[in-house]
């Protein structure tokens, strides 16, 4: 993998062009990524993209060819051109785990580093999480409405740009699909690659039959013939019949074996597919289906009776139709000053972009019976650990509050060290990434999962946070 220093917006090098000139470009800053709004008008967010923000990170570094480009432009001071000739991170980063569930407002990244550190990487840093984070989630909506099912991304000729496609395939097994269709992604993440024919196979021969008996003797274990080519249910599932019959009598039938249907509709083709196939004999036949479907037509297919148990999802995940971009910020939230970090925040006309301030991380709170999500706490770092009997107070209601009495509850740490000291910390492998992911949605109550008016979580803020944030406010307002 690569990248470069130019990956990056014009405005992030001006200003650290700028600072550079004024000595305060190495003035250590603490950043806070996060969102304000669930993607999909749902009730959580799937962490994603960490990975490859490491790679990213690790290979961000300026060639001579990006400097003279830069020098080119005639904005940038030459000393300043030099410092980027040196250019690599060294400060730290932390996160939630790839696959954590998450909320808006709440910090999902840390980031701890040099003011110029913080601008220049801020754009490529948002662009890998937002977008890889907004895939992951649009496919465990998807896989929270076919839970046993086997989903198949299929999203690369619809995708909007090869790292789109390659990344987004790995997003999506975070979002708990079982293989792509994308050869370089199953090559680099070691992702299975799934996929049988296309109608181009079928139209290559003088009729269907004809395909589908050569396609058995040259993929004998992977079974799945496409069935819509010309006709579903008077000539693609009577062929692939006759074909399993043949096989069957030779005892050579595979243990999966079936069809794919790519058009029409398909629960009454699923169906009517399924009866003539247990009539002839194969009542354990594959029914796979495709064609433009997302979590809201497999549910509803599902309800009807759809005897479809096998996806294969391409352009709506892929595109993260219905949300086009996760809104994702990068804010200061501390800075240096006579060596120690001072608090700031943004503080805007709109109430919904003021920023919480200081150097914070995040606590997630489980019933202790039943290992269910409680809540989370949004703290100052130095605060101790959740303990005893603990008051939650909501911010915007602050009459509202909720004890959790002591023993009822455990805690936990969300925020992970990624990067530390410019250094990258050995990350969870994709399949054990895969398996947190799938046990953290079965921490959350139904609830928050449903596609229609999901419950939203609340996220709290300590006590000791709010009147920092209360008091910051004040001292601001008498600037005015």
């Amino acid at each position: 993998m690569s990248a470069n220093g130019l990956i990056t917006d014009l405005y992030q090098l001006t200003m650290t062009n700028a600072l550079f000139k004024k000595g305060m470009h190495e003035r250590k800053v603490v950043f806070d990524r996060f969102y304000r709004q669930n993607p999909f008008s749902g009730g959580y967010t799937v962490v994603a993209g960490l990975a490859h923000l490491v790679d990213f990170v690790k290979n961000f570094t300026y060639s001579k060819e990006d400097i003279d480009y830069l020098r080119s432009l005639n904005i940038f001071y030459p000393e300043f051109l030099d410092y980027l000739a040196n250019f690599h991170f060294t400060g730290n980063i932390y996160a939630m785990p790839e696959g954590t569930v998450a909320f808006p407002g709440e910090l999902l990244l840390r980031f701890e580093g040099t003011t110029v550190e913080a601008m220049i990487l801020e754009t490529g840093l948002s662009m890998i999480m937002n977008h890889e984070s907004l895939i992951a989630t649009k496919c465990r909506r998807v896989r929270t409405v076919a839970p046993n099912d086997a989903l198949m991304e299929f999203g690369l000729r619809r995708a909007q740009g090869h790292s789109a496609g390659l990344w987004g395939a790995r997003a999506a097994m975070i979002g708990g699909f079982n293989g792509t269709s994308n050869v370089e992604a199953g090559k680099l993440f070691h992702i299975p690659v799934l996929g049988t024919m296309a109608h181009s196979w079928v139209m290559s021969f003088e009729n269907e039959l004809d395909a589908f008996e050569e396609y058995v003797r040259q993929y004998h274990d992977n079974l799945i013939l496409l069935a819509d080519t010309y006709n579903v249910l008077e000539l693609g599932v009577p062929h692939a019949i006759q074909v399993f019959k043949e096989l069957k009598a030779k005892g050579k039938l595979p243990k999966k074996y079936g069809i794919r249907i790519d058009s029409g509709d398909l629960n009454y083709l699923s169906q009517e597919a399924s009866h003539m196939f247990a009539e002839a004999g194969f009542p354990d036949a594959i029914i796979s289906g495709s064609n433009d479907l997302d979590e809201y037509l497999i549910q509803t297919l599902k309800e009807q009776g759809c005897t479809v148990t096998s996806w294969g999802v391409g352009t709506k995940i892929i595109t993260a139709d219905g949300t086009s971009a996760l809104g994702g910020v990068f804010k200061m939230s501390a800075r240096e000053k006579d060596g120690t970090f001072e608090p700031v925040m943004k503080i805007s006309n709109d109430v919904s972009k003021m920023t919480n301030p200081g150097i914070k991380t995040v606590y997630r709170f489980y019933k202790k019976k039943t290992g269910k999500m409680i809540t989370d706490l949004v703290c100052l770092k130095d605060e101790p650990v959740p303990s005893g009997n603990f008051t939650l107070v909501t911010e915007a209601a602050k009459w509202r509050k909720k004890t959790l009495e002591e023993g009822t509850y455990t805690v936990k740490e969300m925020l992970k060290p990624v990067i530390l000291n410019g250094k990258a910390v050995e990350l969870p492998t994709l399949g054990e990434t895969m398996d947190y992911a799938n046990k953290q949605m079965e921490l959350l109550w139904p609830e928050y999962t449903r596609l229609y008016m999901p419950h939203a979580m609340e996220i709290n803020l300590s006590p000791k946070l709010q009147d920092l944030k209360a008091r910051i406010i004040d001292e601001d307002l008498k600037k005015i």
